[in-house]
C-alpha cells in the first residue's frame, strides 16, 4: 500500500474504487455535494479552492492538499495566492490556540 518513504498511503484510482464499493450510497451522495459545493455560485470556483487549500492546512489533510492545490491552479490561482491561502489558515490555527488560552487561564482559577 505505501513504501517505507511515504508516511499515507497513496490515493489511487483503485483505493477509490475499493471505497466506493464498500459504500457505494454514501460515496454518490458526498460526490454530489462536493460537486454542489464546489460550482461557481456567490464565491467563484478559484476563491472556493483557494478556500479548501487553506481548510486543507488547517486540518492537515495530505490528500486534500494534493487535490486542492493543482485545482486552485487549473481555476487561476497563483503560486502566491496559494501560499498566501496557507499564511492565512497558519494564522487562524495559530490565533485559535492563543485564544483557547482563555480556557486555560479560567481552569488555572477553578484548579
Amino acid at each position: 500500500m505505501n513504501n517505507d518513504n511515504e508516511l499515507f498511503a497513496k490515493a489511487t484510482t483503485e483505493s477509490a474504487k475499493r471505497k466506493a464499493d464498500l459504500a457505494p450510497k454514501q460515496i454518490e451522495a458526498w460526490r454530489t455535494f462536493s460537486r454542489t459545493v464546489f460550482k461557481e455560485g456567490v464565491l467563484d470556483e478559484k476563491t472556493k479552492q483557494l478556500i479548501a487549500v487553506a481548510v486543507a492546512h488547517v486540518t492537515q489533510c495530505p490528500y486534500c492538499i494534493r487535490a486542492h492545490v493543482p485545482q486552485a491552479m487549473k481555476k487561476g490561482a497563483s503560486k502566491e495566492e496559494i501560499m498566501e491561502a496557507i499564511w492565512v489558515a497558519a494564522e487562524m490555527r495559530a490565533g485559535a490556540a492563543y485564544a483557547h488560552a482563555t480556557i486555560a487561564l479560567d481552569a488555572m482559577e477553578t484548579a
